[in-house]
């Protein structure tokens, strides 16, 4: 009797320990809004900058490279795409910084970002790209002269800032989740966790038009 009794207890623990797990999973990718429901923190990370309505149900996630030429060309591509469902549509930056260098870069742009001048650094950076890139590896002092010049930067600040531990966990985190969504090249673009596959601005506006349709 005591036996049966507590098999039926252990099965109901069980049962109530899966329920609450599929439970938080099924709640936890409703707020994302993401079709890829076991990964879908592996997407959006608390600290990845975000671009557009916080109650958006659509999110395009772009793994970056800020020495990579697609990725500045590309940049002003996703937000014109954005702009039909401007309400309805997230755009979430993530670092891929494969090219040498590239992570002082990243560095910068999270240091303007505690400055609250995030996307302004982010638009400058990709249009000054060939000033301070050098056969894809980036000439830093180039980069700082142009912020200097032409940012809105308080510039001593941003030189102690880059140094923040904060940053580099960031920097890892991301590379950590490149790894596990086998992103290889830049940029990596997913819209709810669907990837960009093949590459291409029509292939992108489909997935776009397909996930706001699906979501609202």
């Amino acid at each position: 009797m005591k036996r049966a009794l507590f098999v039926a207890t252990s099965l109901v623990l069980v049962g109530g320990f899966f329920f609450a797990a599929q439970q938080f999973r099924e709640n936890r990718t409703e707020a994302l809004g993401f079709l890829s429901q076991e990964q879908a923190q592996t997407f959006v990370r608390p600290h990845s900058p975000r671009y557009g309505p916080s109650d958006a149900k659509v999110f395009l996630v772009e793994f970056t490279d800020p020495a990579c030429e697609t990725c500045a060309a590309f940049g002003p591509i996703l937000k014109k795409l954005m702009e039909p469902h401007a309400d309805k549509i997230q755009l979430v930056i993530r670092y891929a910084p494969f090219h040498e260098g590239a992570v002082d870069v990243v560095r910068l742009l999270e240091a303007a970002r505690m400055q609250g001048k995030y996307w302004e650094t982010l638009d400058l950076v990709y249009r000054s790209q060939s000033a301070w890139t050098e056969h894809h590896r980036v000439q830093a002092g180039n980069l700082w002269q142009i912020l200097s010049q032409h940012g809105d930067l308080d510039m001593e600040l941003l030189s102690q800032d880059v140094d923040d531990p904060a940053i580099r966990d960031i920097i890892e985190q991301d590379m950590a989740d490149v790894q596990t969504l086998g992103v290889r090249k830049t940029p990596g673009i997913f819209v709810n966790g669907r990837p960009l596959e093949p590459f291409g601005v029509e292939r992108l506006q489909q997935l776009i038009e397909e996930e706001v349709a699906a979501s609202y």
